[in-house]
């Protein structure tokens, strides 16, 4: 009976958590007249079962960040129409897995990578990508600099399982949001050097934006917003 009641509480909390940066989405989206961007849960550390509620109340996009947490959780939610999104550090011996139970990665930032992502994903299945830019070069975060990018794609653009569909980033933290502005127009423009360079591919996806700038990086153009903290709440 406990337990009943614990899931309904997290149930309703999690409806609550989703309508509210729903709200905060379109009323960027509003502000700033840009599309409404794909919002992709963050579920690294979270429970199939909070996957599963949220599922249920209509986000197909799931984003994780480690492998063997992932899989298990895949292996729960199987009857789940759920996009599956790798957007964390990825280590060569992981790739095949990924290449295998992954629609979308995020974080490629080395040639080696990308190439071991084509050569294991099947010719059915191409996989979505994308290129992580350290804005700020960062020695804690992944990344290639801006200057390192279109070496890069051009690389992976000629890789026939692998879409190059556009850019992620983490930038520093910053205050304000005008601020946090200044972060993802460079990404932005970098995109915009990258269609003109690179014009084959698609050129679609900027994956910026988190719980607490989001409205930044929609106002720069964000196609997907990556929001963990203000859908599941504090992590325990």
């Amino acid at each position: 009976m406990q337990n009943l009641q614990d899931n309904l509480i997290q149930a309703h909390q999690l409806q609550q958590n989703l309508s509210s940066v729903e709200h905060r989405i379109q009323q960027a989206v509003e502000a700033f007249h840009q599309p409404s961007p794909l919002l992709l849960a963050v579920s690294k550390t979270r429970t199939s079962q909070q996957i599963r509620e949220l599922a249920n109340l209509g986000v197909q996009h799931f984003g994780e960040n480690y492998l063997q947490e992932a899989l298990a959780k895949q292996a729960d939610l199987t009857d789940l129409p759920i996009t599956w999104h790798f957007i964390g550090p990825i280590q060569a011996n992981k790739t095949r897995a990924i290449a295998e139970n992954f629609d979308w990665a995020h974080s490629i930032d080395r040639l080696k990578i990308a190439e071991r992502l084509n050569n294991q994903t099947h010719r059915s299945k191409r996989m979505n990508i994308c290129l992580q830019i350290n804005l700020d070069n960062e020695d804690t975060k992944s990344g290639i600099i801006p200057t390192d990018a279109i070496e890069l794609a051009r690389h992976v653009a000629t890789m026939p399982n692998l879409i190059l569909r556009g850019l992620m980033a983490i930038p520093a933290p910053r205050t304000n949001i005008a601020e946090q502005r200044e972060g993802f127009h460079q990404l932005s423009m970098l995109m915009s050097k990258l269609k003109t360079a690179i014009p084959q591919c698609p050129w679609d996806t900027l994956s910026m934006g988190m719980s607490k700038d989001l409205e930044a990086a929609i106002a720069e153009g964000s196609t997907i917003v990556r929001v963990g903290t203000d859908l599941f709440g504090p992590r325990q």
